[in-house]
């Protein structure tokens, strides 16, 4: 795993923040940009804008109600990937919060970033399953023991491709370990 305290990229970069449901994505995101939680909107912290899939169910849950999980979960998620590309498409610094699994939204932010100009960087928060669920559990949103096996089984493909140097559609990917991603004290862009 690598082990940094700061990770640089240059201005204008897409920095995806990837791991199976549960790792600590969003959890990492509040703690290096000082979110609350109940966030609706996506959030300039030092000219970057931050984007957590949580904003937008923050969103959308005002509206909704108590729909079920199937029905809100692909608009949250459309929302979500509408906002990225949007920030991305204004020329503004990224650091946003995915769904590492889905391989085609990967290679679909590669392919914007790339046409205005600019890189995708990951960073995969590499935990272990039983851990991701624990997550899950402790942030009250768990997905189906189904939805969940279907993400490990995609995260290990990721994974072991990057371990072997055969990198996903990104200009860098850095792996965080839990510990890694505790010891981390900012993502930064150049200017």
């Amino acid at each position: 795993m690598t082990a940094a305290e700061e990770l640089r990229y240059p201005a204008r970069s897409l920095v995806l923040v990837a791991g199976l449901p549960g790792a600590g994505k969003s959890t990492l995101l509040l703690r290096l940009y000082q979110l609350q939680g109940d966030e609706t909107e996506p959030v300039v912290a030092g000219g970057v804008r931050v984007i957590d899939s949580r904003q937008a169910r923050n969103w959308w849950a005002r509206y909704l109600g108590p729909i079920p999980p199937r029905v809100r979960t692909p608009l949250v998620h459309a929302t979500h990937v509408w906002r990225i590309s949007r920030a991305l498409l204004g020329g503004h610094a990224v650091v946003a919060h995915t769904r590492g699994t889905w391989p085609h939204i990967l290679h679909g932010f590669a392919w914007l970033a790339h046409r205005r100009g600019t890189d995708l960087h990951l960073i995969l928060l590499d935990v272990a399953p039983t851990i991701a669920r624990a997550g899950q559990f402790s942030r009250g949103r768990v997905v189906t023991a189904t939805t969940f096996a279907r993400h490990c089984r995609r995260w290990q493909v990721l994974i072991e491709r990057t371990r072997a140097g055969a990198l996903p559609p990104a200009a860098s990917v850095t792996v965080l370990d839990r510990a890694a991603a505790d010891q981390l004290d900012g993502i930064h862009f150049d200017t």
